[in-house]
């Protein structure tokens, strides 16, 4: 009897009947808490050897972790094992796809963490993860006459097999006025093994917030019914969802109490755990490294000087040792998303945290004015300026290192939003490439193309060392093998074919060109610009301008914040260009829209191994990285993108002649003036049909206005927007011609297109996360493998 016979045995006598006759969730629950418990031994033995080696604790609000029994059977190498004996029980795993994702992140920022830890586990490197334990997670997403929805996502309500609650490491986290306990449940993260080794397990930490008193019987009994269980809506507000809309002070103030319990909770366990194992805390930096995923935990430098003083250290002393356990990873170079709190909030919420933020400051000023820099720089470089606390700032004087996400990404962050930091401290600054884990991305989510590297390669090497697929570039001139590529990618687009029309019910023709675009809705990842383009085809078509197309279907898949209007009326207007295309029976064989409902890991697995052309169409300068690209790029898509974030690697990897290029570049949009979108929509009669659709009637926003808020935002600005500040009308007629290229190329060389696929899968070895993680270890956090 192998292991999964053992673990599928242990989950029928754990439910009292045989496997075929289980609910989904109840088996599932089953399965999942047998191999927790064969695990067990294993992660203490990875947790011990952590906590004895100098470690890396990865604080991040997002771990977009997605559904775990898949990807855990794999990296354990049970998965084929499991899905045999399951059938010999009258059942299989697929009736796991049921299962809920746990949806704490809200794009690439928590997939990236995600990615990380499965990397680091792979690499057996001491790392960590720490986060929120959120209870409805981001949001699931419907749409009602084309507007996503929004309701709780609930990921825990049939139980959560995957976490093990440890209230002996509890911690009480205060605020002014509040205290709330932090409880945390530790998931584990299995390193992949396939040669029959012991795997290295690390742990993802998520707290969840709870009450002190979970009920006030005397203010029940005094008929204050609401107010008796005060204390306990108070305390799980704080965990409860991720990102809650912040356009009040309320949701300011909770947004900040969301990262202070996380960070001081998170802090506070590696104080005690470091004191536990070595007994004194004057060597905690050099055991201990703290990488802040962004600037939503930078509130962790002043929270580890209050711990540190409150163990007996000087201010100065607790300062020092900051420097040398924190760095910062940015992901933006907008000014509006680099983190900024209010000094009021601040002080009202978390006053003694507030002090030590004016400390710092203070010495950090002192320090510049020692150095005889000119005036406005220093005054730019203020940790406090405005009434506002600069989060990238404090993160910037506080820590070691900083690194971009990308080569141009990093570049960008040294001649623009920290250019100053740049100019005194250089040494501060490295890149770090983001990576995606080949486990997930090929392995579980596209099986068949994982054969068929493994079957041409003679081994599954390249699921531990990407790179290997090098070696297989040149077999895009063997047209066998590629006769058996485009069955893969065929039958991976009928899967997702048929999954979409079991889910949604809605019919899209696998024999058609996959376009696909898959990212958080915001208007810098310029989903709109992609809907224009589809609007340029359409009227091309009918008007026979535009001839010889493919069949194509173009798919989106995203979420808009709650309270992001114009990212909800971008969505709104694609669904209506959907139902325009639909309801025209001179364009509906040619042309489909869609929009998937609820976009998450689970089916972005699906999307990105189904992909022919993967849509990476951000305005130049703007998106740090991507990760999407590399997932699609994995998988057997061309890119069609701009110069921005990976895509720039992407194609010097691959080759541009194997990707579909577009768009004005850095340098363009830093030497172009005087740029008017109303001239350009003046002189150009394709771009006016087009951008003019928003308002002359040809889709209906049912009288809203929302679609008329969008083209004077685009036209004439908006709150700090500049008229179309992420130029979309001067990039649309290179965008709509390069996209005609790529679809003409899909259609007129099938065995062409597919070799240019081809060539991307096998050069995507750089954008693994294994190498990304191998590089943080060595130049970074500066750790061994144990």
């Amino acid at each position: 009897m192998n292991l999964a016979e053992t673990i599928l045995n242990a989950a029928e006598a754990e439910l009292g009947i045989p496997a075929a006759q289980a609910e989904p969730y109840a088996l599932h629950n089953a399965v999942g808490k047998a191999v927790m418990q064969a695990l067990l031994p294993r992660w203490n033995e990875c947790r011990s050897a952590h906590l004895a080696n100098r470690r890396v604790c990865y604080f991040s609000m997002e771990f977009l972790m997605g559904r775990a029994i898949y990807n855990n059977l794999y990296c354990l190498n049970m998965l084929d094992d499991m899905e045999q004996a399951m059938q010999k029980a009258g059942t299989s795993l697929s009736v796991f796809e049921e299962i809920e994702d746990a949806a704490l992140g809200n794009g690439g920022l928590g997939r990236l963490a995600a990615c990380f830890l499965d990397s680091a586990a792979a690499c057996a490197l001491p790392v960590d993860g720490y986060g929120i334990r959120y209870k409805y997670g981001l949001f699931r997403q419907g749409f009602a006459d084309g507007r996503q929805t929004e309701t709780g996502d609930d990921w825990q309500r049939f139980g959560d097999p995957w976490s093990i609650r440890r209230d002996c490491d509890a911690v009480t986290v205060s605020f002014r006025g509040q205290q709330v306990r932090a409880v945390p449940y530790d998931m584990p993260v299995i390193g992949f093994t396939q040669d029959g080794s012991m795997p290295h397990i690390g742990t993802l930490r998520l707290w969840q917030a709870e009450p002190l008193n979970t009920f006030d019987f005397n203010t029940f009994n005094a008929q204050d019914y609401l107010n008796a269980s005060s204390e306990t809506v108070y305390a799980e507000d704080i965990s409860r969802c991720l990102y809650p809309n912040d356009d009040t002070r309320a949701g300011k103030a909770l947004r900040l109490k969301q990262q202070y319990f996380f960070c001081a909770a998170s802090l506070a366990d590696c104080i005690k755990k470091h004191k536990a194992q070595f007994g004194t805390l004057d060597s905690l930096p050099e055991h201990l490294a703290v990488q802040l995923n962004d600037t939503h935990p930078v509130i962790s430098v002043p929270e580890l000087i209050r711990l540190l003083r409150a163990e007996g250290y000087s201010f100065t002393e607790a300062l020092g040792m900051a420097k040398q356990i924190f760095s910062y990873t940015n992901h933006t170079i907008m000014q509006e998303a680099l983190e900024k709190w209010d000094c009021d909030l601040v002080e009202e919420l978390l006053p003694e945290i507030y002090a030590i933020i004016l400390q710092i400051s203070e010495q950090f000023l002192a320090e510049l004015y020692a150095k005889d820099l000119p005036e406005e720089q220093i005054k730019s470089m203020r940790i406090i300026r405005n009434g506002q606390i600069h989060m990238a700032d404090l993160a910037m004087y506080a820590g070691r290192y900083v690194n971009g996400v990308a080569e141009i990404h990093t570049e960008l962050l040294k001649t623009t939003v920290l250019k100053e930091w740049y100019a005194i401290e250089p040494e501060k600054f490295q890149n770090k490439t983001n990576g995606i884990t080949q486990r997930r991305w090929l392995g579980v989510c596209n099986p068949e193309l994982t054969a068929l590297f493994a079957e041409l390669h003679g081994s599954q090497d390249f699921l531990t060392d990407l790179d290997q697929l090098r070696s297989l570039s040149d077999c895009a001139e063997d047209a066998a093998v590629m006769e058996r590529f485009r069955a893969v990618k065929q039958l991976k687009k009928q899967q997702l074919a048929d999954y979409i029309e079991k889910a949604e019910g809605v019919r899209i023709d696998p024999r058609s060109c996959f376009d696909i675009q898959i990212k958080r809705l915001h208007e810098y990842k310029r989903q709109l610009l992609n809907a224009f383009s589809i609007l340029w085809i359409y009227y091309g078509i009918k008007d026979g301008t535009i001839r010889d197309l493919p069949p194509v279907t173009f798919l989106f898949g995203a979420k808009a914040a709650p309270g992001y209007r114009r990212a909800k009326a971008i969505i709104k207007y694609i669904n209506e260009i959907a139902k325009l295309v639909d309801s025209d029976p001179a364009v509906r064989d040619v042309m489909k829209v869609h929009f998937v409902t609820n976009y998450n890991v689970s089916y972005a697995e699906k999307l990105v191994s189904a992909c022919d052309i993967s849509e990476q169409i951000s305005t130049a300068g703007t998106e740090a990285s991507g990760t999407g690209n590399m997932k699609m790029m994995l998988n057997g898509a061309v890119t069609l993108g701009t110069l921005d974030g990976a895509n720039i690697e992407i194609a010097a990897a691959a080759g541009t002649e194997n990707n579909y290029i577009f768009g004005a570049t850095v340098e363009e949009l830093e030497q172009l003036k005087d740029y008017c979108p109303r001239a350009v929509l003046a002189k150009n009669p394709q771009i006016a049909r087009v951008v003019q659709s928003l308002i002359d009637g040809t889709v209906s926003d049912g009288g809203t206005g929302e679609f008329r808020e969008l083209y004077f935002a685009l036209l004439d600005g908006a709150s700090w927007h500049q008229p179309d500040h992420y130029y979309l009308l001067l990039d649309l007629p290179d965008y709509a011609e390069t996209k005609l290229r790529a679809l003409r190329d899909y259609g007129s060389d099938p065995a062409g297109f597919a070799a240019k696929q081809w060539r991307n899968a096998c050069a995507a070895g750089p954008f693994s996360s294994d190498r990304t993680i191998r590089q943080y270890a060595a130049e970074c956090w500066h750790i061994e493998p144990v």
